[in-house]
């Protein structure tokens, strides 16, 4: 399934890549659960929220039935060492 859920977000890629932002795909879990981590413009964007249920969650779940969540995790602090 990891590989499918990568192919569904290249799709999205390019439109979050427009605005300044992009998603890496962090995990695929047991029971479904994707975990992405949004970068660049979109982890200070306002209508996070928005791109990640109504744009990512819903193409990853169009694509791929067996998703059943999509989750955001918190940006990688930068390590300044």
């Amino acid at each position: 399934m990891l590989d499918k859920v990568q192919a569904a977000i290249e799709k999205i890629r390019p439109a979050l890549q427009m605005d300044g932002g992009d998603v890496e795909l962090v995990a695929v879990e047991e029971g479904g659960v994707v975990k992405i981590r949004l970068q660049g413009a979109c982890t200070v964007c306002p209508s996070i929220g928005m791109t990640l249920q109504y744009a990512i969650e819903k193409s990853i779940k169009e694509n791929i039935p067996e998703v059943t969540r999509v989750v955001n995790l918190e940006p990688r602090a930068e390590n300044h060492a």
